[in-house]
């Protein structure tokens, strides 16, 4: 499901009634627990958190014009996606956020490499979100991107 939107807030209105206090909540949840630097926008057609080209002005090396990414939430056809670019890129990131899902939430974790799946709504832990979203600044994710990721 494509939302066209050029706003969070926009995004966030044009989605079914079902999942709008959801995708709010998490919305709320990241923003109000990302370390200082990060940017929110629409990017990939997502509400995006993004290291801006003020602070890292060599961008996306898939696209240098676009700002890093760095977590999006999307609301798909079956499911509400958090997609965090750190538990990709970070081991250790990725197992404490293995670890700690189950003591959050008695449904099975369903992830992929950077996408978290929330097929209920009422199975988001946002706790367990807002811990997460403090365990990286933008300098450090520029760094393990940097190492990991961006291909010179």
């Amino acid at each position: 499901m494509t939302i066209e939107a050029k706003t969070p807030d926009e995004y966030i209105e044009k989605l079914p009634d079902d999942r709008k206090e959801a995708v709010s909540k998490l919305r709320e949840t990241v923003k109000s627990n990302l370390p200082k630097g990060f940017e929110e926008c629409i990017s990939y057609k997502m509400i995006g958190y993004v290291v801006p080209h003020s602070i890292y002005p060599d961008g996306y090396h898939c696209d240098p014009k676009l700002p890093l990414p760095f977590i999006n939430i999307a609301s798909q056809k079956n499911f509400v996606a958090l997609y965090h670019s750190g538990i990709y890129a970070d081991q250790e990131l990725h197992d404490w956020f293995v670890g700690e899902y189950p003591k959050h939430v008695k449904t099975k974790l369903d992830m992929g490499k950077s996408c978290i799946r929330f097929k209920n709504v009422n199975h988001i832990p946002y706790d367990l979100i807002a811990a997460l979203c403090q365990k990286m600044t933008p300098q450090q994710w520029i760094a393990l991107y940097e190492q990991n990721i961006k291909k010179s």
